[in-house]
């Protein structure tokens, strides 16, 4: 077992490794599937391919700025792509903020993946990137997203507008653990 990074990590079932342009079309399978594009994405019609890459080439950036970002999601048994998720920074309450964000392939929901990626994204958080506080969202309606964000002891804060719709935000302080 490799020595462990913000860049690679292994959870009990998952391997969490930074995301790389490598990745782009196990990602556009995940991301483009009409119930992940459902909770993920601000139109209907879902993302298309070049979104995607835009989106992906942003993602990459963000790793190389800020040293932390989203990472593909592995099975540890298999290696077969299970999800994306990890931190990165929002304005999505109006403020320069970290969120802990998460999508998993439908074929694995309700099996505790992203709680699992959820509680490691708050370990590093508080431990290797020394945050104080942050946040994650979801629509409404997303009730296993709400589930997920209490599991990782994240509290329920308030409603806002992001992409122009209504979310939910939840926060997660350090002295909260």
């Amino acid at each position: 077992m490799s020595a462990r990074t913000i860049e690679w990590i292994e959870t009990q079932r998952l391997i969490c490794e930074r995301l790389r342009r490598a990745h782009e079309l196990e990602l556009v399978t995940l991301l483009r599937d009409p119930r992940v594009a459902s909770t993920t994405w601000p139109r209907p019609e879902g993302p298309t391919v070049s979104e995607l890459s835009v989106n992906l080439a942003a993602k990459l950036e963000h790793w190389d700025r800020h040293g932390f970002g989203m990472w593909l999601l592995r099975d540890r048994a298999t290696d077969a792509i299970v999800g994306r998720g990890g931190l990165q920074r929002t304005h999505a309450t109006g403020d320069d903020e970290i969120e802990v964000g998460w999508t998993i392939v439908p074929t694995r929901w309700g099996e505790g993946l992203a709680t699992e990626m959820a509680l490691l994204a708050v370990d590093v958080a508080f431990d290797d990137l020394n945050l104080q506080s942050i946040i994650a969202f979801a629509l409404p309606d997303n009730v296993a997203s709400r589930r997920v964000m209490e599991k990782a002891g994240f509290v329920y804060e308030r409603d806002i507008m992001y992409v122009e719709l209504p979310h939910v935000l939840y926060r997660r302080t350090r002295d909260r653990g």
